[in-house]
């Protein structure tokens, strides 16, 4: 796929505003398209973001192969990722009932709804948000839980929510700032949201560089490290109480990775790198992806 397309120049950062932004890096779609992107830095809160951006950026997910999204698929990395998955669904249901037992959860970027289901017979009251049609309508008939487009958003009920999740969501999502207000407004007085991202100083991040495919250009549009997420709910009244790591993430994060480098023996190598990548960490607590509960401060 050529980039004949429109591309939107950002010209100040997203997170503190400034105007002095400087190119980053340059990396491509490894994933889908093989086209082009580079990266910029901001020099004053070190904020990372894809720059330019598509002004269509919906046909980059228009593939079987986005997981997020795939039902029906039987390959080796599909298979992988749904395993971690349902291993995932169990821990992040203990993480969120640590901070509310029961309640009403909203899980924006759902998918296809397999943990708002597990939450849902757990007696939560569920609400899902899924920007992709065909995704949002299988998760409503194959789970039966409440799935709504993402222009949805605007017209929930304020201080409706106890718990809103985002699963590697935020990093996706075109309007940054608007986004976490909306959050505020849905979020119910000492409601919980809780926020996976990839991690921009983990070191699988540091060894694969361009190739790290938790880059995901140009679907990623955000890459954070733990400083500049700190830095962006900040300025939104919000406050980090808790972070942990998704060591799974750095399996698969190397897995792809490795692929893209072309690595015929990409499966030892991935093992290899995501176990010395959780290793490192355990000092600088900088994981592959991190999770963050948040509260309003």
């Amino acid at each position: 796929m050529k980039q004949n397309e429109e591309l939107i120049e950002i010209k100040s950062c997203p997170v503190c505003s400034s105007s002095a932004i400087t190119a980053y890096i340059d990396t491509k779609d490894f994933f889908f398209t093989q086209v082009s992107f580079s990266l910029t830095k901001c020099n004053d809160c070190d904020f990372v973001f894809t720059n330019p951006i598509p002004s269509n950026l919906n046909r980059y997910y228009d593939t079987p192969d986005y997981l997020s999204h795939n039902t029906n698929s039987n390959s080796l990395i599909s298979n992988l990722y749904s395993a971690i998955r349902n291993i995932n669904i169990k821990r992040k249901y203990k993480l969120v009932i640590k901070y509310c037992p029961s309640g009403t959860i909203l899980d924006i970027g759902c998918g296809t709804g397999e943990l708002l289901n597990y939450f849902s017979k757990k007696n939560w009251s569920v609400t899902g948000v899924e920007p992709n049609a065909s995704v949002r309508e299988f998760a409503i008939n194959s789970n039966n839980i409440n799935v709504l487009d993402e222009r949805s958003l605007d017209e929930l009920e304020p201080n409706s929510f106890d718990v809103i999740t985002m699963w590697h969501v935020l990093e996706h999502v075109p309007n940054l700032n608007s986004r976490l207000e909306q959050l505020n407004n849905l979020l119910k007085y000492n409601g919980t949201i809780i926020i996976a991202l990839p991690n921009l100083d983990s070191p699988d991040s540091k060894k694969y560089k361009q190739y790290w495919s938790a880059l995901d250009v140009p679907r990623h549009l955000y890459h954070f490290t733990q400083k500049t997420f700190v830095s962006l709910i900040s300025k939104h009244n919000l406050k980090l109480i808790h972070s942990e790591p998704m060591r799974f993430d750095s399996y698969y994060v190397s897995l792809l990775s490795e692929k893209y480098l072309k690595n015929p023996f990409y499966l030892p190598a991935a093992l290899y790198n995501g176990f010395i990548s959780n290793l490192k960490a355990k000092e600088s607590n900088n994981y592959s992806s991190m999770i963050f509960v948040v509260k309003k401060q």
